[in-house]
Order: C-alpha cells, then structure tokens, then sequence
C-alpha cells in the first residue's frame, strides 16, 4: 500500500520497512507457516534476535523458564506473539533511541500483547489485533524523529493525545495517528490495523466508532486496552457499550476483559 499523496507533501520522512520484517510478513501470510523458517530468519539478524529474546524473558510474558532460543520461545508462546515482538523490536530499531519515546515502546508492548491475546479469545484476527496495538503510537516516533527539538516539549505539554493531535497538526500540519496510520499502510499491515491506529484517538476519547470504519472489532480493542492499562474502573461499562457496535458478544467481551486484568493484576503485585 502507498503512503497518502497529502503526507508526501509535508516533507516528513516514514521509515520504510526492514528487510527482515518484510521477509517475516510475507512468512507470515503463508496458510501454514513454517516455524522453522521464522526462527532461522528471526536468528540471522543477531541483534534482532538478542532484542526478541530479552522481551519474550521479560515479566511481561510471565514465562517460567529462561528461553534460550527463538525457537524455543515459538515453541512456548506460539508463532504470533513472536512474530509481533519481532515487528516491535524491528519498529524500535527504524527510530533514533530516545528516553521520550521509551514509554511509548513500553506501553506498545503491552497494548499488542492484550490486544492480540483480546483477539484470541473473541474471535477478532489477533494478528491485526496485536500488530494494531503495536503501531498505535508509531506516528510519534515519526514526529519524534522528524523534529527531535521540537516534538519532545510537546509530548510534555499536554496529558490527553486529543490535545496533542491539535498542536500536531497546528505545528506540522499532520497528527501522529494519521502519520502511524501512513506507516502501517506502507508496512503492509490489514486494514483493520491500520484503521485502528487512524483513528484511535477519536475511539479513546468519544466512545464512537467513526462511519469510515468498515471492521471496527479491533478499534474496540484498541479502547479496552486503554482502558485495561489506564482506567480499569470503566473497564466493564466500555466493554458493554462498545461490543454491540463491533458485533462482539458482550458476555464474552467481558469475560476476556475481566481475564486479562486479574492477569494484569497478578503480575503487578508480583512487581512485574
């Protein structure tokens, strides 16, 4: 998919996509992927794989043993959550390393791993689900990039991305959702990923699902996540509101939600 005419306009540069997650992708589309395949592949970038490795052995995952290998860790969490975390490692590796975007690659990490973990349990393509919640808040590290002695005061000057969305577009001409939802296209993500990274901060802050978007279960997604991670005492009343609206079953809705933040929980009391 092409980046929007409009975006080439404003001079800001979208990474392009590493050779290794290009070749991962089209792994990935296979109807039977070969898991040996992905981890020789994952493996022949030493740096990526040593950077796999240190997030699948990160609390986040709540394995009990050490993985020791790509391969072993395919064999104990499954060919998604390893191909996401190569994506996000890979994503991470596409920006210059920053302390202002650490907490926006921390909160990726976690967002894809419920969001696809979300997807599993209900039905929604947890690979569009999990790479959607990776890539939210990519158009940042976009910005970042694009001016990094600007963009940092002003992630520092607002609390809400609704409000950072206006000083975005007042300062650039652009928002960072439109620009991640650019580099989501030009990555090859599905749609319904790239329609939830669009318009994601529209979904958080209004509870509406905007006309223009066509599947819009992983977007529902998106707003539980925030919820599950920002604001858990709404959690149940946003899953009961927005499942109708995806065409979720919202007993099921809540259940998943419900798993995931007694997971969240636990993990936390367990300083993880």
């Amino acid at each position: 998919m092409s980046v929007d005419p409009q975006l080439r306009t404003l001079e800001i540069d979208i990474p392009s996509q590493p050779e290794v997650l290009v070749k991962l992708s089209l792994l990935m589309a296979e109807e039977e992927v070969n898991l040996q395949a992905m981890s020789t592949l994952v493996e022949s970038d030493m740096a990526l794989a040593s950077s796999v490795l240190r997030a699948v052995n990160s609390s986040l995952y709540g394995l009990k043993g050490r993985v020791q290998s790509v391969h072993q860790a395919l064999t104990y969490l499954g060919m998604r959550e390893v191909a996401a975390i190569t994506f996000e490692m890979g994503m991470r590796a596409a920006f210059p390393p920053a302390k202002e975007l650490e907490p926006i690659w921390e909160r990726a990490a976690e967002r894809g791993v419920l969001m696809g973990r979300m997807g599993q349990m209900l039905g929604v393509d947890p690979w569009a689900a999990h790479s959607a919640g990776l890539f939210e808040e990519c158009g940042k590290a976009v910005l970042y990039r694009h001016a990094p002695d600007h963009y940092p005061s002003m992630l520092r000057a607002v609390e809400q991305d609704m409000d950072l969305v206006q000083l975005e577009k007042r300062a650039f001409g652009v928002s960072h959702d439109a620009l991640g939802a650019a580099l989501c296209e030009s990555w090859g993500l599905s749609a319904p990923a790239v329609a939830s990274v669009r318009h994601h901060v529209t979904v958080q802050a209004s509870g509406q699902i905007p006309e223009a978007v066509q599947r819009p279960a992983v977007c529902v997604l998106s707003a539980l996540a925030r919820a599950l991670a920002q604001a858990p005492d709404t959690l149940e009343a946003l899953a009961s509101a927005l499942a109708p609206k995806a065409q979720l079953d919202e007993t099921l809705v809540l259940r998943a939600v419900r798993k995931l933040l007694e997971q969240r929980q636990a993990r936390e009391s367990h300083g993880g």
